[in-house]
């Protein structure tokens, strides 16, 4: 072997026998985890899902006007029994929602059906306005619930299929409510902003659903969600599931509006004397007849627009002896001490637990 060759040869080996040093000296030592934050002992800690409850309050004097001029410290929230801190509180003429249409199909819509499909129209442009804060979704049921448009903020696809529905078959109201709890596309930042709607167009009967009363009220107080109605009963009907309205939109604080139920208000005896001088006008099939019918629904559809958009919002987060024995529904009641006469609509209370099986928020992919 040459002396070049024996050269080159020591000189690798030394470079080999470098390397391991090389590395050690270039790589920084692993460093410890950082050690976890401790709680402090004196927080009260929530546990569960709902770290934040928002609750739309809605007040009326004792003539059912609307009381507008109220400030933060007008209203005092009681979550089981204990003052809340109010740490949000706004009553803009407009606030962000997702509101959802469910919209009865069965036979019992038959009657007034032309009337109130355009007062569902007049609904969906008023609540969607094309501003990409505001969003909805359509619900119909009848003999299945089924979501024919998915949370949108663009009206005209909500309207094109209301314009195409059609009644008949049954009823799946609770079906249609465990959809817009679980099934719709979800948007970022509900149901605080946007909060959550649920407005039900239907006499409140149920005779399809899988589910039941009880389950889909439950689904919706965890969901935070307010639901209203627009009853579609008739005059001089009875419905043995008019109950079902009134419990579903006074425990998640909203209200049931009955605008055929005014239509013979200031008539006496329509009933007993349907063809007397003082009702002829507002006999079937006349146009005071048809006049009436319309004034009243797009009265009522009116009034639970405005009020959705017209609320006081409260948003406190909860704060109560951590060492107690958890709920799993807390009562809420709200009040305003230097108004002892007016009335107050709000939610009754929430379940703390996050619900099984209910899906994240989805990015938002609106179009």
């Amino acid at each position: 072997m040459s002396a070049l060759r024996v050269l080159a040869a020591r000189s690798l080996c030394g470079l080999i026998l470098c390397l391991p040093a090389v590395t050690q000296q270039t790589t920084p030592p692993p460093q410890p985890p950082p050690a976890a934050p401790q709680p402090d002992p004196s927080r009260v800690q929530f546990r569960g899902s709902a770290t934040e409850v928002i609750v739309p309050v809605t007040v009326t004097d004792d003539k059912g006007r609307f009381v507008s001029n109220l400030v933060k410290k007008d209203f005092r929230v009681l979550d089981e029994g204990k003052p809340q801190n109010i740490e949000f509180f706004s009553h803009e003429e407009k606030q962000p929602i997702v509101a959802g249409f469910l919209i009865d199909l069965s036979n019992n819509s038959r009657i007034h059906w032309k009337t109130y499909q355009d007062a569902i129209l007049e609904l969906v442009w008023n609540l969607l306005p094309g501003d990409k804060r505001y969003t909805g979704y359509l619900i119909s049921y009848g003999n299945t619930a089924d979501i024919l448009v998915n949370t949108t903020w663009d009206s005209e696809k909500l309207a094109e299929k209301v314009r195409k529905m059609k009644p008949g078959g049954g009823a799946a109201l609770y079906d249609a409510i465990y959809l817009a709890c679980t099934r719709r596309e979800l948007v970022k930042g509900e149901p605080y902003e946007p909060r959550r709607v649920i407005i039900v167009v239907g006499d409140g009967h149920d005779n399809a659903s899988t589910h039941n009363l009880d389950e889909v009220l439950e689904l919706a107080q965890r969901n935070l969600v307010t639901i209203y109605a627009v009853s579609t009963m008739a005059f001089g009907f009875s419905n043995e599931s008019q109950d079902v309205l009134e419990r579903l939109t006074h425990k998640t604080g909203g209200h049931v509006e009955y605008p055929l139920n005014a239509l013979y208000k200031g008539v006496s005896g329509y009933l007993s004397n349907p063809s007397d001088d003082g009702n002829y006008a507002l006999t079937v099939g006349t146009g005071g007849y048809a006049a009436e019918i319309s004034n009243g629904i797009i009265k009522a559809v009116g009034g639970i627009g405005g009020e959705i958009t017209t609320q006081y919002i409260l948003r406190y987060k909860p704060d109560f002896d951590a060492e107690a024995r958890p709920k799993t529904y807390r009562k809420i009641t709200v009040d305003i001490p230097g108004l002892p006469n007016v009335k107050i609509s709000a939610r009754e209370g929430y379940f703390p637990n996050e619900v099984p099986g209910t899906p994240a928020a989805a990015p938002d992919k609106r179009p």
